[in-house]
């Protein structure tokens, strides 16, 4: 086995030797993209760690505040524009409070809905780990150009949109 090659490039060659009748292209970018993400998060996680959140505490925080003043959503929309069920959703939002970051309100016009809203410390500490957090990302993206980061966005774009995600 050549050791020039990466863990997926060796799996691939392993396999075109047991079973060369087998097309393991696709391998070569999906397994690649799995230990990628593995990485990824290995180097994203602590960023929110240091701030005593995980990532989907995070996740949920920066979905509020992306949302703009009043920094609110309901269950449903925090659910959505997170991408999480609804399950989830609350678990994270009473872990959130119960550290004082959010709240949850009833909606006044309708008191069966709940409101999830940012209080301030959690608007502050939303707004500094996003900052150490876009700034962590470009790190990890420094190697490419801005033509290959461009390329390579089009091309998940492309990928995820085939996939309806």
């Amino acid at each position: 086995m050549r050791d020039d090659l990466d863990h997926v490039a060796r799996i691939q060659e392993q396999w075109a030797r047991e079973r060369p009748d087998l097309d393991t292209s696709a391998m070569g970018i999906i397994g690649r993209l799995h230990r990628l993400a593995d990485a990824l998060h290995a180097e994203l996680r602590p960023v929110f760690e240091q701030a005593g959140l995980s990532d989907g505490d995070f996740d949920v925080l920066a979905a509020l505040r992306r949302a703009g003043d009043p920094f609110a959503l309901t269950p449903g929309q925090l659910a959505e524009s997170t991408m999480i069920t609804s399950g989830t959703v609350t678990k994270r939002v009473d872990r959130l409070t119960a550290a004082g970051l959010v709240t949850r309100d009833r909606v006044e016009h309708d008191g069966r809905v709940r409101r999830i809203a940012l209080t301030a410390a959690g608007r502050d500490l939303v707004d500094d780990v996003a900052g150490i957090h876009f700034a962590n990302e470009e790190r990890l993206l420094s190697g490419f150009t801005e033509m290959e980061r461009s390329r390579l966005t089009h091309l998940l774009t492309q990928w995820t949109r085939s996939l309806g995600i």
